[in-house]
């Protein structure tokens, strides 16, 4: 359904459509989507395009969860990013914990670290001056954030630091946009629509109104590779590598047969992972270590058969095009296949 035969709320300037409740975007002075270069997070970047936001109001925010470390994230997708960016026209900031995941892991006796972030006039430093103390441990897999430590630490904070600590959002109204569907999992399928953001302050002296919209959240995962393709938005390689979504490499929810094609695509980054759980003396996974959930899956057929996409994946540098001709758009091996991911 458009904007002219949706039905107006009376609730913060939103229509409701057959998709849920939309925000007039036209209302807002900033429009920030938090971009992983996932499927959901570039279906809701098309989808403002295909609403009518043009490409220069809207702001990739991406966080480096290593920071400029080579542990848990995918080398190639920053600059991935960055040639996406460039040719959709819409403006890139990249954020992270200083350290990463990594640091905040191995944290004895320290406080959390800093925070930065890249704004249009520069970056920006927050943060590092909290108590001491001790992790030593994986974040581990749960739909508690409180132990599923690395979605707060090294993404939800870091972006709440940076929209309290701009004065741009002072006095401005910002749309932030996340990509979560409600068939990923049951805890995202009771994510709101349309709610304040964790940041929000319209009500404080610094008038920052922040609102949070996820416009994919009913989306089926077919009508997420169809806005793709209408746009020829040829995904990252690890969907072409047969993972059907685009978590950290080494993410803590792996499959055996995501284990198993880890430590077959990049031997010494999965021996560190097994080296810290012996150090930490706690597997991320109560119930066996790496070694073994590995051991009892199946190396991805696209891993196999693609080598040179592997090195691809795993270099710093991103080769190839970005966007095709829907025509010539195909769709990635990973699709409707195995997610297992975040929940």
């Amino acid at each position: 359904m458009s904007m002219a035969t949706a039905s107006l709320s009376s609730r913060q300037g939103t229509v409701v459509s057959g998709q849920g409740e939309m925000p007039d975007l036209a209302r807002y002075d900033h429009v920030i989507v938090a971009c992983s270069f996932g499927k959901d997070s570039l279906a809701s970047t098309l989808h403002l395009l295909e609403k009518g936001v043009a490409p220069q109001r809207i702001e990739w925010w991406h966080h480096l969860v290593d920071d400029d470390g080579d542990v848990f994230d995918w080398p190639h997708v920053p600059d991935y990013g960055r040639h996406l960016a460039a040719a959709l026209g819409v403006r890139l900031y990249f954020s992270a914990r200083q350290g990463g995941i990594v640091r905040e892991m191995l944290r004895d006796n320290a406080p959390t670290a800093p925070v930065w972030f890249d704004t249009p006039t520069g970056r920006v430093t927050v943060g590092g001056k909290g108590p001491p103390n001790t992790r030593r441990r994986f974040p581990q897999v749960s739909a508690n954030l409180s132990v599923r430590w690395c979605s707060p630490y090294a993404k939800i904070m870091v972006a709440d630091g940076a929209l309290r600590n701009q004065a741009r959002f002072s006095h401005a109204r910002t749309l932030f946009v996340t990509g979560e569907r409600a068939a990923e999992s049951a805890n995202r399928a009771r994510y709101a629509v349309f709610e304040r953001h964790r940041a929000d302050c319209r009500d404080g002296r610094a008038r920052r109104h922040i609102d949070h919209w996820r416009p994919v959240h009913a989306w089926s995962e077919a009508a997420v590779w169809q806005i793709l393709r209408r746009h020829g938005v040829i995904p990252p390689l690890p969907y072409q590598l047969g993972f059907g979504r685009l978590s950290c490499l080494a993410c803590v929810f792996m499959s055996a047969d995501q284990a198993a094609t880890l430590r077959h695509m990049d031997p010494d980054r999965f021996a560190r992972l097994c080296e810290w759980e012996r150090a930490f003396g706690c597997t991320i996974r109560r119930d066996r270590d790496l070694g073994t959930l590995a051991s009892g899956g199946t190396v991805y057929g696209p891993v196999r058969r693609h080598p040179d996409r592997v090195r691809r994946a795993l270099c710093r540098r991103w080769r190839g095009r970005v966007l095709t001709s829907p025509e010539q758009w195909v769709l990635p091996a990973g699709a409707f296949g195995e997610s297992a991911g975040p929940v």
